[in-house]
């Protein structure tokens, strides 16, 4: 199965956020991508121009999010997957990332559970934490695991996962660059493929505040395909499956653990 990992540089204009989406959607389509995985904030960046009137500004934006990534898979077919900020009548927003199938029907949504509260940077200030755990959803008889930026520092998430069978991982990402936070994202991204010996497709945005450097790792942490650390564009791979059963077959990693013993993270 062809896959494409979207990297953008996403903005306060949703109209123009959304020629992005819909650009990048008909060129993975040409070629050949079954699964379109584009980034956090994918819909709408969050900055501090708008977050006076962040509120009034997604009640109108969301809904129209919703029906083009709907229109989109349908038009051409594909799973997507991609990040907003989905309207919270309670309180703040959600972080969402939403799913949506061939037939244009919604498979998933993930309201991001771990707000980036670290760094000197406090999500938690403009978006409400979810609290369920990320879905796993089929793709073409893959099983597809969904997670949001932050989320890659907590790998009991994946476990939960790797513990529904899934295949293949997808991140999507707003990974604020910074001192040491280029090779965190490499190390971190890396890691989570190989500790689930599964394939793991790490979409993110890029620009000024952003590392970019989105990439599809194979289940042994090997890079089979990356972005670089400044430019918008297409991340192409093929999900071997035979890649994955060898994978695992050398290393059983998930076969050997001891779960009959009591290493609860609670």
């Amino acid at each position: 199965m062809r896959v494409a990992v979207v990297q953008t540089s996403p903005g306060i204009d949703a109209d123009v956020n959304f020629a992005t989406i819909r650009r990048y959607t008909a060129e993975a389509a040409s070629r050949g991508a079954r699964l379109v995985v584009f980034p956090e904030e994918a819909a709408l960046l969050a900055d501090d121009e708008i977050k006076p009137r962040f509120a009034e500004i997604l009640r109108e934006v969301w809904p129209r999010f919703e029906a083009l990534l709907a229109e989109l898979a349908r038009e051409h077919d594909v799973t997507i997957i991609a990040a907003g900020y989905e309207p919270n009548e309670a309180g703040l927003p959600y972080n969402t990332i939403l799913a949506f199938g061939p037939g244009g029907e919604e498979l998933a949504r993930y309201r991001k559970m771990h707000t980036y509260d670290a760094f000197a940077y406090q999500e938690s200030a403009y978006v409400t934490r979810g609290s369920e755990l990320p879905p796993v959803i089929d793709v073409e008889s893959r099983r597809v695991g969904i997670a949001n930026c932050y989320d890659v520092r907590f790998p009991e998430l994946f476990r939960s996962m790797a513990d529904r069978g899934v295949d293949i991982i997808s991140l999507s990402a707003a990974w604020v660059s910074g001192k040491g936070k280029e090779e965190h994202w490499e190390v971190l991204t890396k890691a989570r493929a190989i500790e689930n010996v599964s394939w793991f497709l790490a979409s993110a945005t890029v620009g000024p505040d952003s590392v970019g450097l989105s990439r599809v790792i194979d289940p042994l942490g090997v890079v089979v395909a990356a972005a670089d650390a400044h430019d918008e564009g297409l991340v192409i791979a093929d999900i071997d499956d035979e890649r994955t059963r060898g994978a695992r077959e050398m290393l059983p990693a998930l076969d050997n653990r001891r779960i009959e013993l009591d290493y609860s993270v609670r």
